[in-house]
This record gives C-alpha cells, sequence and structure tokens, in this order.
C-alpha cells in the first residue's frame, strides 16, 4: 500500500469524518474542497465537487482516481471561481495561510447563499496546561503561522461575515458531549453559514480606505 492509499484508507475509516458528512449531507452536495491534497476527503463529497490544490504531484494523483482537481491558490489576488458551491471544506488548511480574513471573505463569493463552511483547525485547548503533552500541540506545528484557541477561531470566522452554526469535534454523535470536551480539544471543526446582514463597521471602512 503506498502512503496516498494508506491516507485514503485512513480517511475512508475515519468516524469523525463520517459523521460530519453525514451531519451536513455533503455527499449529496457539491463540496469545494481548498487544500485537498490528492483527494482523500474529496472522495467523499458529492458529484460536483472540486479540490483546489498548489502541488501538482497532489494534482496528478487525484486526477488518477478519477476526482475533479485543479492548481489554484486562494491567496491569489487573481484567484476566482466561474460557480458557486452548496459547500466549502478546508481541514487542516487555515493555520497556513497568510492572511486568514481575505480568505473567508473570498470564500463568500464561492459559496451559495444558503450554503456551509467547514473550517477544521488544530486549536490551542482552553486547559491549556494540556500543551505539555504532544497530543495536544499540533496547533504548534512548525508550518504553522496562524494559532488559534476555540474561541479565537469563532471570532474570527463571524469578523468575515459568516455565522457560526457549531465548533466543535464531531466525536460524539451528542453535541453536549462535544462540547463538555472542547475543555480540551486540540482540533475542531467550524460550521459556519453566510449573514446575510454583514457589513464592515464605519471603523474598518475607513481602515479600508487607508485612514489612520
Amino acid at each position: 500500500m503506498t502512503e496516498g492509499d494508506a491516507i485514503f484508507d485512513m480517511t475512508k475509516r475515519s468516524k469523525t469524518f463520517a459523521r460530519i458528512v453525514r451531519h451536513l449531507s455533503l455527499n449529496q452536495r457539491t463540496v469545494l474542497d481548498v487544500g485537498c491534497s490528492e483527494g482523500h476527503h474529496l472522495v467523499a463529497f458529492g458529484k460536483g465537487s472540486l479540490g483546489l490544490t498548489i502541488i501538482p504531484e497532489h494534482r496528478d494523483e487525484a486526477k488518477r482516481r478519477g476526482l475533479d482537481v485543479m492548481l489554484a491558490n486562494v491567496e491569489d489576488s487573481a484567484f476566482s471561481l466561474n460557480k458557486k458551491f452548496d459547500a466549502i471544506w478546508a481541514n487542516n488548511l487555515f493555520e497556513h495561510l497568510e492572511s486568514p480574513h481575505p480568505f473567508l471573505m473570498k470564500m463568500r463569493e464561492c459559496v451559495t447563499s444558503d450554503g456551509v463552511l467547514i473550517l477544521g483547525v488544530p486549536v490551542i485547548p482552553w486547559l491549556s496546561f494540556l500543551t505539555r503533552f504532544k497530543k495536544f500541540r499540533g496547533a504548534f506545528a512548525v508550518s504553522h503561522v496562524n494559532f488559534f484557541t476555540r474561541r479565537t477561531i469563532i471570532e474570527t470566522t463571524r469578523a468575515a461575515g459568516w455565522q457560526v452554526k457549531e465548533a466543535r469535534l464531531f466525536y460524539f454523535s451528542n453535541p453536549f458531549l462535544d462540547w463538555c470536551m472542547n475543555l480540551i480539544a486540540p482540533h475542531i471543526y467550524v460550521v459556519a453559514t453566510l449573514d446575510p446582514d454583514f457589513k464592515y463597521a464605519d471603523k474598518r471602512l475607513l481602515s479600508l480606505a487607508g485612514y489612520h
């Protein structure tokens, strides 16, 4: 079994991923998988889904598996798509972005009005002493340039015009049990929908216009 095959197999056996797909009916929806790697999540999404990657080898391997993947950098100012999707999936991507806020704003243009955004993000546990242990230090990986707690990822998402519906592990089917686990969670999934009433505050508009 190749390394790629192993990742596909591990994802297929993931109860957490299966729970999210079932909960949001992602297998019946068009999903934009941002940072899709070789497509190990993309394969579970509905017909018409699309994966984005910046790595040509990942694109080629995904296409070999019959998946629709294109080379694109969502942080490129020229990035655009000619269609909207029912859902956006971005797992283990947000912490790598140079500019999370512009990314979230750009994703507003890629989702349907009743669509959903799912961010899978490593976080610093609320019980921060747990970061002494390797299992809880995922947020501090050397390749990460952004660091979040559950609270800051929620507020960051809201600040870009998204209404956060859930922010939990999806480890349990019962949301209350998941909420209890938020105290120690090293990784959560934020589920959000578009805020139809979103607009920047006046001070923010002034700063965008170059006012200081």
